[in-house]
């Protein structure tokens, strides 16, 4: 479906005005709000505060398919450097992962949905959520009662942006993103002074040995056919050279395409930390603590194929590419199978996609030898937005539009 100036100038102003104000998980109160308003604006019954301040819009159109389309509402703790105009006003946060652009892209299919209701039947749920960064805002927005309280959908739908060519969309065949565990991990040990290292038990020695431990998880314990990420984000301790501290912590996250390589690499690490700490004589044992969990995210097979035809159809072959998967994890995959527990156990299909967002410039430049693309989480991360956004407002609405048209399966 054609974007018309109308309907493109207020989704342009949204990601720009987004942009500018962002806001972390679990603060995104304005951001909301504006989204909220536009949603009103469509005509759709609004509830706000779902799940934190995630933000659910209803709009009926006689009996047919329910489709979900969701986009997210919280920024990343990254310093911009973009060097936009727009860019960031809050110090040291921004959106560095384009979270702004698919709300945008959202509240302008929305636009089009309302604007089209002589050609669809059903109920459209367009869905702002929370905290999707630290993987807790889709599990949220569902134990509040989500498919409860608005009725569970046929189909839930969303897109994300990609350092692929502007103008384009990607789909996958399989797995489009990862699964991830991050354990919030406590080393402890017994302080002391740092001249006499002999009457104490050394944390920063430990965490330093499973630092260097945990490096064998992936080389040594996982089968080649596997694909699995360890990092240690994050290590903490002491606070001065000449005192040896009484405890360390550590942040490690998990990556893999399957339940089972996730679970034994996260067993590997709890197993490697706990023989450490026992090796180095801690005086208690270690605190190994799951912070987040998402399954890999794996879209229905079968809409996934329809909805690559349309955009196909809708975009011409030559914007439509394939996805190879990516590491990166999200917490949609809640919003499908993996969360029929959270749900009443009703099986729900899930389609996502993958949006182009690299001007042209940037793209020659990068293929010259000019350097990579900066990617999502980059704080130079600045989409296209004159070719991205039109894109992906088009590719959202003809998904909807497609599933609108059908009888539920």
């Amino acid at each position: 479906m054609d974007v018309s100036p109308d309907v493109l100038r207020p989704a342009v102003e949204l990601c720009l005005d987004l942009h500018a104000h962002p806001e972390l998980s679990g603060d995104e109160s304005r951001t909301a709000g504006l989204f909220a308003g536009h949603l009103e604006r469509q005509g759709c019954s609004v509830t706000r505060k779902v799940g934190g301040h995630g933000v659910v819009g209803v709009l009926r159109n006689g009996s047919g398919p329910t489709v979900m389309l969701r986009a997210e509402l919280d920024a990343l703790p990254v310093t911009e450097r973009s060097g936009l105009r727009y860019a960031s006003s809050v110090p040291g946060v921004m959106h560095a992962c384009g979270h702004d652009l698919h709300l945008a892209a959202l509240a302008g299919a929305t636009t089009l949905l309302a604007r089209a209701r002589d050609v669809w039947r059903g109920t459209l749920l367009v869905v702002g959520q929370p905290a999707e960064e630290t993987l807790s805002g889709a599990r949220a927005m569902l134990e509040d009662g989500l498919y409860e309280r608005f009725g569970t959908p046929d189909a839930v739908l969303a897109q994300h942006t990609a350092p692929l060519p502007a103008g384009t969309v990607a789909h996958g065949r399989g797995p489009v993103m990862a699964g991830s565990t991050t354990l919030d991990i406590v080393v402890h040990g017994r302080g002391g002074h740092a001249g006499t290292p002999h009457l104490a038990v050394d944390p920063v020695v430990t965490a330093a040995a499973i630092v260097l431990r945990l490096q064998g998880v992936v080389s040594r314990e996982t089968t080649p056919a596997d694909q699995v990420v360890l990092t240690v984000g994050s290590l903490r301790a002491g606070e001065r050279g000449n005192v040896i501290p009484d405890r360390a912590e550590l942040g490690v996250t998990v990556r893999a395409f399957s339940d089972a390589a996730l679970e034994r690499a996260a067993g590997a690490v709890e197993r490697i930390v706990r023989g450490e700490c026992a090796a180095s004589g801690c005086p208690d044992d270690p605190v190994v603590n799951v912070a987040s969990r998402s399954p890999a995210l794996v879209p229905d097979p079968g809409l996934a194929q329809e909805l690559r035809d349309v955009h196909t159809a809708g975009l011409g072959a030559g914007r439509v590419t394939h996805w190879p998967g990516s590491t990166a994890t999200e917490d949609f995959s809640w919003f499908g199978p993996d969360g029929a527990a959270l749900h009443g156990g009703t099986d729900v299909r899930t389609a996502y996609w993958m949006l182009g967002v690299t001007g042209a410039a940037q793209w020659r430049a990068a293929l010259s030898g000019g350097g990579p693309v900066p990617a999502n989480h980059s704080p130079e991360f600045a989409p296209d937005l004159r070719t991205s956004l039109p894109t992906g407002i088009t590719a959202m609405t003809d998904a909807a539009l497609h599933l609108l048209r059908e009888e539920p399966p």
